[in-house]
């Protein structure tokens, strides 16, 4: 019961999200230590790309660890973790920026951010339960408890689809403006994109396990129908 076609397939994109992740913390790392030359700290860099959209009233706050920078849409606010902060590098203006595309994303009412921002609520009831009725679904053998697991998890799974695209809009944002702005230049232009794009590779994984996996339920789901 526990192992399908699907299996494998899983398991493959799982060691893709490992090394993704892996792939962002080795490229960061990298690039951290390769001084803009604009001399900009993160802070500065975000700060001028929200001014420059008129986003005067968002502030940004220094947390602590690293890579745990946000944008939050209810208080805005922009949190960035010290080496983005305080940073004078590549890597540092990537980040902060991409943060930054997120709240320009806010406030131009961007779609997909719109459509995530309402999927939340339900997203966050739905991946709470999902695990328990696929359980019972399978153990009990119970089709219509193994149905609502699979919708409660198809939730989740649209939610990191729409995710995807957010995700890739706020670099493309950050990178031009970075660009327009004169914060990167000439061959800086590449080692943002690398810092960027890597970062956008954890979502596609993560995103392709889910999918995957939500596949297996279904898969499951006809055999179980099938064999009744």
């Amino acid at each position: 019961m526990f192992f399908t076609p699907w299996t494998i397939l899983i398991l493959m994109a799982f060691g893709l999200s490992l090394w993704a992740q892996f792939r962002v913390k080795g490229t960061f790392k990298k690039y951290v230590n390769v001084p803009a030359s604009s001399g900009l700290t993160g802070a500065e860099a975000a700060r001028q790309m929200l001014d420059e959209n008129g986003l005067h009233h968002i502030r940004i706050e220094c947390v602590q660890g690293t890579l745990t920078d946000h944008y939050d849409p209810i208080s805005k606010v922009v949190r960035l973790s010290e080496p983005v902060y305080f940073g004078n590098s590549v890597a540092s203006q990537s980040v902060a920026c991409h943060e930054i595309g997120h709240a320009i994303q806010d406030k131009v009412h961007y779609p997909m951010l719109v459509a995530r921002h309402k999927l939340f609520p339900v997203v966050n009831f739905s991946s709470g339960i999902a695990p328990f009725l696929l359980l019972g679904g399978f153990f009990f053998k119970l089709s219509g408890l193994l149905l609502l697991g699979i919708i409660a998890f198809s939730a989740a799974v649209a939610f990191q689809v729409i995710t995807l695209p957010v995700e890739f809009n706020a670099s493309k944002r950050a990178k031009d403006f970075m660009i327009k702005l004169g914060f990167i230049k000439n061959n800086e232009e590449r080692s943002a994109g690398k810092v960027l794009n890597t970062a956008a590779l954890t979502y596609v994984a993560a995103t392709l396990v889910s999918v995957l996996q939500l596949a297996e339920y279904l898969w499951l789901f006809t055999n179980s129908n099938e064999e009744n």
